[in-house]
């Protein structure tokens, strides 16, 4: 085997090794922080303890078990699921600024999230509310793109600018009429993107379709670098263009919904993450979804361990996630010169 091959191969390997481990590490670093702080030695006493004696701390229990783990597999889910979604979107648009929002995915189950809240309903069908809502509007995305007989890139693009002004309206008449003191609060803050509500409960509805739509995703990630070609070029490859736009925008769509319904609408995640992801690893999506998945995650639980233990009352995750984002692709457009972007 030639050296270079060898090399190469325990090169790909270290990668591999380090996307696993980072959010691993950091879940453990983030899961002692809040406002009880915990020590990872402390942390690691507690579980050998429990096991040794079979008895555990309660107090320890409810904190690090009832409370911070499912907010922590939420972040890395929700953090994963925006970035994998926003690298599929630009590749399968061949636009490099799109991200989650392209379908109106997030505007629509904003939409359906700030109705049920609208009407007093319990967090499940919240949930539920905002990933049929989300579905709807690629629904009507897709159907407004084909009034000219053929989906293209640049129709399917601008119908998904219409249909989020449209549920983004129907989100302002929401709030309007909502009652100011026991619901806009309530909205308002849902919608600036909050992982406070986690609970195992609610992980149940969303995390398998976050799960089933990255499997897709990752299953097929070696397609994108093909679609991120023409589409004649594409087609020539033996490639079914329109069937894989149509599956790869099925399944981020699915994970852009579960995402909203369970964390609200967090945005520049799907559009920076991916664009870093390529700028470490370079453009081919065999190692852009997984890294994507990596740092997306990372990310997002790093953003939201700040948002929950620098102050009193907690931050809304959108304001940290655009305060760092815009900052963050200022950079990248300057270490590029615009190129790619």
């Amino acid at each position: 085997m030639p050296a270079g091959t060898t090399i190469q191969g325990r090169s790909r390997r270290a990668r591999n090794l380090f996307l696993i481990f980072l959010p691993l590490v950091l879940a453990i670093f983030c899961w002692g922080l809040g406002r009880l702080q915990i020590s990872v030695a402390a942390i690691f006493n507690f579980f050998i303890a429990g096991i040794r004696d079979g008895q555990w701390d309660q107090r320890m229990f409810s904190v690090l078990i009832s409370l911070r783990l499912p907010r922590i597999i939420l972040a890395l889910a929700c953090g994963a699921a925006l970035s994998v979604s926003g690298a599929c979107f630009q590749s399968v648009f061949s636009n490099p600024l799109a991200s989650p929002d392209t379908l109106a995915v997030a505007a629509g189950a904003g939409f359906g999230a700030a109705l049920a809240l609208y009407m007093r309903q319990n967090m499940i069908v919240v949930q539920l509310s905002a990933m049929a809502f989300g579905f709807i509007a690629v629904s009507l995305t897709y159907f407004v793109s084909r009034i000219r007989g053929r989906v293209t890139t640049i129709m399917i693009v601008l119908s998904g600018m219409v249909v989020a002004a449209l549920f983004q309206a129907g989100i302002s008449l929401i709030m309007t009429v909502a009652e100011t003191e026991a619901m806009l609060p309530a909205i308002t803050f849902w919608l600036m993107g909050s992982l406070a509500s986690a609970r195992y409960g609610t992980l149940v509805y969303g995390l398998p379709l976050i799960v089933a739509g990255m499997a897709i995703i990752f299953a097929l990630r070696w397609r994108l670098n093909v679609m991120a070609l023409s589409d004649d070029e594409a087609q020539t490859l033996g490639v079914n263009v329109q069937r894989m736009r149509l599956v790869f925008s099925l399944a981020a769509t699915m994970m852009v919904a579960a995402a909203v319904s369970m964390a609200g609408q967090i945005g520049w995640v799907g559009l920076v993450i991916p664009h870093i992801c390529r700028m470490c690893f370079g453009s081919d999506h065999r190692d852009v979804i997984p890294a994507s998945i990596s740092f997306g995650g990372s990310f997002l639980l790093l953003i939201d361990s700040f948002a929950r233990s620098a102050y009193a009352a907690e931050i809304p995750l959108s304001i940290l996630t655009a305060a760092l984002g815009a900052p963050l692709f200022i950079f990248l457009l300057h270490s590029s010169k615009g190129e790619g972007l």
